[in-house]
């Protein structure tokens, strides 16, 4: 289960860029009024490794469709 399962990213269909994911979840996290600490906890997990450590830490968040 999710950390944030009231929050659904859509990344299915979109531009897989890393930079794009980012922002998606950003905005996600923003739009559902979370604290900027815990928004730069998941950016700085997010970007500490690989394209696979940021997918496997966005499912680690967030419901994704």
């Amino acid at each position: 289960m999710p950390k944030y399962p009231e929050i659904t990213v859509q990344l299915i269909g979109q531009d897989s860029n890393a930079y794009n994911l980012l922002g998606i979840c950003r905005r996600a996290m923003i739009k559902n009024r979370l604290p900027q600490s815990e928004i730069d906890t998941f950016m700085q997990e997010a970007t500490s490794s690989n394209y696979d450590h940021l997918l496997a830490t966005v499912c680690e968040y967030f419901n994704v469709e």
